[in-house]
């Protein structure tokens, strides 16, 4: 009979029922302990632990474990003998289970505020990082550049290489500065009072908005907030 029981705890049946078990949220000891009573109909904790091959001293609080989660029961006398919960009972509480599951994900997805894109924006603090990361977004940019900005001056400084580059492949670059401010040479100006801060749009798909000495900004490459950027700058264009 021993034999026999390691033939069936070996076999690739086992393994398995095994597997799918840990997949309704068993541990190991559990979804073996509980394969092995299914296989015994009525045992104790030993029997269970030498046919699960799991450790004896486990072995009890396994099944414990079991009958409180609703996949085992008790019966009455002594030694303390357990037996399978009946599997259609088990099946209509996973069937339950899965179907709330589905539910509260559905409720979940009815939330976001844009379905199938998270609204997510990065904050960038330091001066150099917002510099490095201007530097990625110009690099990244195929079609389109629209960059309004107080900081003309050190834009075309510091990032000239950049936006040079970003021009010979084809980029539209547009600059909307204050009046007198010289902008990089091939790219298009537009002259406005009044702009405080920086904000960036990339080929309508990414954005960034800086604060006025470039320390710090916010950057997303959420196709829908970095159409407000693009509409927010070019609403500064045609006013």
């Amino acid at each position: 009979m021993i034999s026999f029981v390691v033939v069936v705890v070996n076999s690739e049946r086992f393994e398995r029922i095994v597997g799918m078990l840990k997949m309704l949220g068993l541990s190991s000891y559990e979804a073996q302990g509980f394969a092995a009573l299914v296989y015994h109909g009525v045992a104790n904790a030993d029997t269970i632990a030498d046919t699960a091959q799991i450790p004896r001293t486990s072995a009890y609080k396994v099944m414990e474990s079991l009958v409180e989660q609703g996949f085992a029961k008790e019966t009455e006398g002594r030694p303390k003998m357990f037996k399978p919960e009946d599997l259609s009972t088990i099946r209509r509480n996973m069937d339950l289970k899965i179907q709330n599951l589905f539910s509260d994900l559905k409720e979940l997805q009815d939330q976001l505020p844009s379905k199938g894109e998270p609204q997510l924006i990065y904050t960038i603090y330091g001066h150099q990082k917002v510099m490095d990361k201007l530097v990625e977004v110009i690099n990244l940019t195929e079609q389109e550049l629209f960059i309004a900005t107080p900081r003309i001056s050190e834009i075309r400084s510091d990032l000239k290489k950049p936006i040079e580059n970003a021009i010979k492949r084809g980029v539209r670059v547009v600059f909307v500065t204050p009046p007198n401010k010289r902008v990089p040479e091939n790219a298009e100006a537009f002259k406005k009072e009044g702009i405080v801060a920086t904000d960036v749009a990339s080929d309508k798909v990414r954005a960034m908005i800086a604060g006025p000495d470039l320390d710090e900004c916010g950057y997303t490459d959420n196709p829908a907030l970095a159409m407000h950027v693009y509409q927010f700058i070019n609403m500064l264009i045609q006013r």
